[in-house]
């Protein structure tokens, strides 16, 4: 056979193998499967703006791209581009983003300038008011360059806005949230991410399609599920048996009978929460107004002993809302010591001698052993007079009294982990202007104002270590501790680990599925 016709030949049955089989490696004809996963909450909103909560990240970030990926690798915070290829900052208050050139939102919107400047316009619109906007207030305006490139004009010099960028700005498609309205795009979202939403069944199931156009290759598995299961042993049970694949905050006291199974296994990782109990302040004639009764409640409460009983050794304890992965934390600044003598003394210096009555606010089922947490919490302070009654909360609910005007006080249990940066974790709880807040402390505010303009990261870090330290001393919350998130995860699951981003931790487009 000549060579031409050889060559013909083969041609031929490529053609044939591509048209039955789809290219070597393309992962749009082996997208397969249906991945379902298991979490302890369902999400409040899938508005990806409107929100500060991780139960509504945990889904969103497989629906929606940022500018930037921020990952915590090897100890360190980094960045990669995404939706960005590439930036630069012209001073210290502009930067510019070139901008992936053919990417399209779910409904065929293309992605591009207009759209970064819509979302960001959005996030700082007084009315509706997003929860994350809190974020972008520095911001002054965004102009457009070209179709693929803006710039970002802040009004002072931001520390916090990079770092942002990566971890609160998720892109909307602009045409299609103004035509349909907040409140409709926030149960039926349209974004760029790997997946696209089918539907939503409030509290029973969020079901997710492989987007096959996605830009950075479409994921292996064609179908993705959320199914929240608030019961421990429920969500447990339903990994074993094989009703879900992976299940997220699998109990401390039943990692061993996960692993004990023919059919799973459990991956932890440490996580960047950090488990607080905050107090009001600002109400008039509060103990809690007293540094000293604040105080006294920290040496009170035996956080070692929790951490071994309750936790199981999966935690540690701390003396400040920041930990090892915030920048600013200072391993010099220690958890207060279990001291219930020293705790008595300083009640009776505040003139709290005989003790008084609090309530503390917990969510359900949204943090490790969080009501077991809360009721050993209230029996340390019971031995120190103060009578504590624990009050749980569905977590829509508590969200919703956060932010209200009241609040979730006099005492609340939360969680706060958010951008890495000290900067984040605090400013929402924190300060004198955040309506959630119930605490104000005008050193502490000036303090964050330094550091969300300081530019240089040594710096930062020198100005987050005195924040830290002030928040110590001052007990402005119970400073508890940290721990590990814990997923089960069943064998068939592959090309997937957690991360120490809880949020993003369940992005599931590398996920393949063992037959």
């Amino acid at each position: 056979m000549k060579g031409w016709v050889k060559r013909m030949v083969l041609i031929s049955l490529c053609t044939v193998f591509t048209f039955a089989f789809g290219f070597p490696g393309d992962a749009r004809s082996a997208a397969k499967g249906t991945l379902k996963v298991a979490t302890n909450l369902d999400a409040t909103t899938l508005d990806p703006h409107d929100h500060l909560e991780v139960p509504a990240m945990v889904v969103n970030n497989n629906l929606f791209d940022c500018l930037v990926k921020r990952i915590y690798k090897d100890g360190k915070l980094q960045h990669e581009p995404h939706l960005a290829t590439s930036w630069e900052r012209l001073n210290e208050t502009t930067w510019i983003f070139y901008l992936r050139k053919g990417v399209k939102f779910h409904n065929g919107e293309p992605f591009n300038a207009e759209a970064v400047k819509f979302n960001i316009d959005r996030l700082l619109s007084p009315s509706p008011k997003m929860k994350r906007g809190i974020y972008f207030n520095t911001i002054d305006r965004v102009e457009i360059i070209d179709p693929s490139t803006v710039k970002i004009i802040t009004k002072v010099p931001s520390g916090v806005l990079f770092t942002n960028i990566g971890y609160t700005l998720p892109f909307v498609a602009p045409k299609y949230t103004k035509e349909k309205g907040n409140e409709y795009a926030a149960t039926h979202p349209v974004g760029t991410g790997p997946f696209k939403f089918v539907r939503w069944k409030k509290d029973d199931e969020m079901v997710f399609e492989a987007n096959e156009e996605y830009w950075d290759g479409p994921p292996s598995i064609k179908t993705l599920i959320f199914k929240p299961i608030p019961e421990d042993a429920t969500r447990v049970a339903a990994l074993v048996s094989g009703d879900v694949d992976i299940a997220k905050n699998i109990p401390v006291d039943l990692i061993q009978m996960v692993k004990q199974s023919k059919r799973c296994n459990v991956l932890t990782a440490p996580s960047p929460l950090t488990i607080n109990v905050f107090f009001d302040t600002l109400e008039k004639g509060s103990p809690l107004q007293d540094k000293r009764v604040r105080q006294g409640i920290n040496y009170a409460v035996d956080k070692e002993s929790i951490i071994k009983t309750i936790l199981m050794g999966y935690g540690e304890a701390v003396g400040s809302p920041l930990n090892r992965a915030h920048i600013g934390y200072s391993p010099k600044i220690k958890p207060y010591p279990y001291d219930p003598e020293k705790a008595k003394a300083l009640l009776r210096e505040a003139g709290y001698g005989s003790g008084f009555n609090t309530t503390l606010n917990i969510p359900s089922g949204r943090y490790q052993k969080d009501k077991e947490v809360a009721e050993a919490i209230a029996g340390h302070l019971s031995k120190v007079g103060i009578n504590v009654k624990v009050q749980v909360w569905e977590w829509g609910s508590y969200n919703q009294i956060q932010f209200s005007d009241k609040g979730a006080g006099p005492l609340w249990m939360i969680g706060w982990a958010s951008s890495f940066d000290a900067d984040a974790v605090i400013s929402p709880n924190i300060s004198c202007t955040e309506k959630r807040s119930k605490y104000c402390n005008k050193e502490l505010d000036d303090l964050m104002a330094r550091g969300r303009s300081t530019v240089d990261i040594k710096e930062r870090e020198r100005i987050y270590e005195k924040v830290a330290m002030l928040l110590h001393e001052e007990a402005a919350g119970l400073w508890l501790h940290i721990g590990y998130d814990t997923y089960g995860v069943n064998n068939r699951i592959q090309n997937w680990e957690p991360t120490s981003d809880e949020s993003r931790a369940l992005i599931m487009h590398r996920a393949t599925i063992k037959d």
